[in-house]
Formats: structure tokens, sequence, C-alpha cells
């Protein structure tokens, strides 16, 4: 059974976070037909806790363990990771991608003018975030306001769904991008697993994917893969791209928690503000969870004493540049290990995190165990793909984390947009 029969398309989009959905939405603007395949569901997002781990918490899923135990939290919906991620925009490293023939910064302005990225306004800053920039800026620190993809009149104070999804519409996702796509005659099946592709010669002349255990085929002049650092490599090994998901980063982080006796809230926009030190390879920033994800990681490390402490904490993420290294097994699994230079990084962050909650009169301080986000560079330009963002077949490329060509520890949203941007006008 063909599903698309008797239905044309100009392109193949296999998964919808921020790369895939921005190649979809620029061909659909230039009047070109859209294939979405998505592994995940399309439901309206309710920011529930529930939904929020069947999006990101289940395992072998959406979350997946290195032989450290170190857990790697990815999102498997429409609009991927960015449903769950907090909306900041870092620029590209420009010059790492220059230097591969690739410019981003007329991409990025582009954006610019687009999207609503700039800080959170002052009265959507919660007193956590205020406390710690307060006790940072005290310090002599240089912390400020990050940059955010926020529709802030729809933004909610003392809200903390951001990490569950943004149930308001307040928090850019991809799924903006999808819908607009849709909007202009492109068609997104959620749900849709993509297991293999069927290559022909020097092209790929078949999309292979199942929905609800029924199998189906889809083909198109262009296909491009957007499943993910951890998705994409998969495919690309699948039909002989064998140096695919090699050698990657996966951007490792901590929190840094302390308790005040005259905080009572618990509610409000994670990574507001923070330091990013790129000599010491680190980034910073408070980073407040909804109470059920602060006492899983509380009780991770069995501080069982400060499991009721949620509404009076001080919370500091510490995220390093983790060296480039590791590999997937076949069936998926990260091989990858924290190096001595990634845990210097991790624990050199910790003590500023540390300074600064002192500072601040946070008594109780301790550390959670380690996790994972934003895991790239399994298809890096340069090595698996071209300036270009082509693989080694004529009408296959990637647009997603896996072409970024250096371990770089910053969310990479702002910068998946500009290479999906770029991959459009090439493609048109």
């Amino acid at each position: 059974m063909n599903r698309n029969e008797g239905m044309a398309f100009d392109a193949i989009v296999v998964g919808s976070g921020p790369g895939g959905a921005t190649v979809c939405r620029e061909l659909a603007r230039q009047g070109k037909r859209v294939l979405i395949l998505e592994r995940g569901s399309n439901s309206p997002i309710k920011g529930t806790m529930l939904q929020c781990a069947r999006m990101g918490l289940i395992p072998g899923r959406g979350l997946l363990f290195t032989q450290q135990m170190l857990a790697i939290v990815r999102g498997i919906a429409v609009g991927g990771s960015s449903i769950m991620a907090y909306a900041t925009a870092f620029e590209p490293p420009y010059e790492a991608f220059q230097s591969r023939g690739v410019s981003l910064r007329g991409e990025v302005e582009t954006t610019k003018r687009e999207l609503p990225i700039a800080p959170l306004a002052d009265d959507l800053l919660g007193p956590a975030a205020l406390r710690i920039m307060a006790s940072a800026q005290d310090l002599g620190l240089p912390w400020c306001k990050l940059p955010k993809i926020v529709y802030q009149d729809k933004c909610r104070a003392r809200c903390d769904k951001c990490t569950m999804g943004c149930p308001y519409g307040a928090k850019w996702t991809s799924r903006v991008f999808v819908e607009e796509a849709c909007a202009q005659g492109s068609v997104l099946l959620p749900g849709a697993y993509v297991k293999r592709l069927e290559v022909q010669g020097d092209r790929v002349v078949g999309v292979h994917f199942s929905i609800a255990g029924e199998h189906y085929d889809a083909s198109a002049p262009v296909v491009v893969l957007a499943a993910g650092g951890i998705g994409t490599p998969l495919l690309l090994r699948a039909a002989g791209i064998s140096n695919a998901g090699f050698d990657f980063f996966f951007d490792p982080l901590l929190v840094v928690v302390g308790t005040v006796d005259d905080l009572d809230d618990g509610r409000e926009f994670p990574m507001a503000a923070g330091l990013h030190d790129d000599g010491e390879g680190y980034l910073i920033a408070d980073l407040v969870w909804p109470q059920w994800i602060y006492a899983m990681f509380t009780a991770q490390v069995l501080k069982l004493n400060r499991l009721g402490a949620h509404r009076r904490s001080l919370p500091i993420m510490v995220k390093a540049k983790d060296e480039l290294g590791g590999h997937l097994s076949p069936r998926g699994g990260v091989r990858k290990q924290l190096s001595e230079v990634d845990r210097a990084r991790l624990v050199s962050g910790s003590r500023v995190a540390r300074r600064i909650l002192e500072n601040a009169g946070a008594r109780h301080i301790f550390r959670t165990w380690f996790m994972a986000v934003h895991p790239g560079g399994t298809a890096k330009i340069g090595d698996v793909v071209d300036s270009d963002l082509r693989t080694q077949f004529d009408n296959l490329y990637v647009c997603d984390a896996s072409v970024i060509p250096i371990s770089w520890g910053l969310p990479p949203t702002l910068t998946l947009i500009a290479l999906g941007k770029r991959l459009a006008e090439h493609l048109a």
C-alpha cells in the first residue's frame, strides 16, 4: 500500500525540529509541496507532566543512557526538542561554519527580523532568576539576560510550563513553521517512523516508514533528514554512509542547587539569564524546574531532606562544551563517556555557581547527577555532508544538529533555523 498514491511532493523532510521545520516552511513559501514525516505525536501541547514524559522520558525513545548512566533527553513530537527547550537564541559559531564554506550571518539577520528574539522583560523574570542575577553581578560576573524566541505578550509570569511545553503559544517552537508549511499545501504525517531509505545508484528513490504498525512508501526528488543527532546518523548508516555517528557532542550538564528561607515560589521561566564563558567552556544560567523534575534529580543524588525545598530553591545549571568522541551503536545506543576535560569544565562552572549561591545567602548546596541535551556532530559538515548539507547521494541532505562541525556547548535553535533557510535557498 502506498499511502501517498496520487499525491506528488517536491521534497520529503524526515523530522520536524527547528532545522527540518524551517526547510519545510521556506520550501512551502516558494510554492513547493513537502511531505513531513515525524515519529512523534501532533497532540495539542498541554504543558502537563504526563505529556512531557511521553515526549522525552520513555527509555529507548526520548530518553537514552550512556555507560556512565548519563541521561540524554530528546523530544519525540512534532516540533522535536523545541517543545521542551527554553527558546534560547545564541548565535552560531560563525567562524567554524565559515571555515567550512558555510556563511550564516545573512540567514541569522533575516531570522531576527522575522521572530521575536529578545531578552525577557523584567516582569517575566522570576524571583529565583532575579536573586541569582543580583548575586552574580554583585560578584562582578558578567551575568545578563539571555536572548529568547518568545511572544512575550502571551507569556505568563509565575508559570512553570516551559519544560513541559508551553500551552499558551508564548514560547516559539518549530511547530509554528510546520503549521505554516501545512497551511500552504504541505502534508504532515505524525506517528510516521522512518525505518530506511531506498537507494539506487547515487540517488535516494524512496523512504520507507510505518504508522501504527502499517508500512508505507513515499518518494520525492529531494529528501532531507532532520531526525536529530541520533536519529539521522542511524538512517545514514542504513543507507550505506558508514562514517555517520562518530565523534560527536552531547552538551553535558548538571545543576547546583541551594536553599534560601525568604523565597516561596518555584514557578518561572528557566534560563532567563546567565553567563557564557567560552574560554572556560561552559554556560551557567538559572534553571528552575517544575517540582516533579526537581524531585527526580534531588532523589537521584539521595538528597531526600531537600525534597520539600523546591519553592525555596535557587538552582543554577552548568552546561559544558564536551570534547568530540564516542560512537552510536547499530541500534542507537550512545557509547560516549565524559572526558577529564569535560569533567574539569563542569567542576569549574560548579565552583562559580556555588560562589553565586553562597553570596545569595543559600544553604544546603548540592549538585545533581549529570545529564545531556543537544546531541550533535554525528554527520558533520566536511565529513559526512558538504557545504550545501548534501550527502554522497545527489538528492539526500541533512539539516539538524548532526551537521554542526564542532563541539559548541550552546543551544542550537537559531543555528538550525539559519541552516534550514540556507538549505531551502540552495534547493530552490
